[in-house]
């Protein structure tokens, strides 16, 4: 089992950045792919950038030139910079990761994005 702890989220005016982390643990070794996931109220979760251990980085449309993902493998954490942060980029953010056999979840963590 993987366990996966998100921090980072909160309420910040349009325009304005916040920094997502999440910090795995447990049987991380055999994890090759971590990325972060959202949803908003009446939508499905939704793919926002995942990274492979490789350094293959992978972004929704929605996202991409504002968000960046970035991983430090030695710490079993993986980042969100989210900058220029819209009202529509309000949901809650899962951190996921994936050992080739299962994928894991975090709890999530609010992002409120103000107009």
């Amino acid at each position: 089992q993987v366990q996966l702890v998100e921090s980072g989220g909160g309420l910040v005016q349009a325009g304005g950045s916040l920094r997502l982390s999440c910090a795995a643990s447990g049987r991380t070794f055999g994890v090759n792919t971590m990325g972060w996931y959202r949803q908003a109220p009446g939508k499905q979760r939704e793919l926002v950038a995942t990274k492979h251990n490789g350094g293959t980085a992978a972004y929704a449309n929605s996202v991409k030139g504002r968000f960046t993902i970035s991983r430090d493998n030695a710490k079993n954490t993986v980042y969100l910079q989210m900058n220029s942060l819209k009202p529509e980029d309000s949901a809650v953010y899962y951190c996921n990761a994936r050992d080739g056999l299962s994928p894991y979840w975090g709890q999530g963590t609010q992002v409120t994005v103000s107009s």
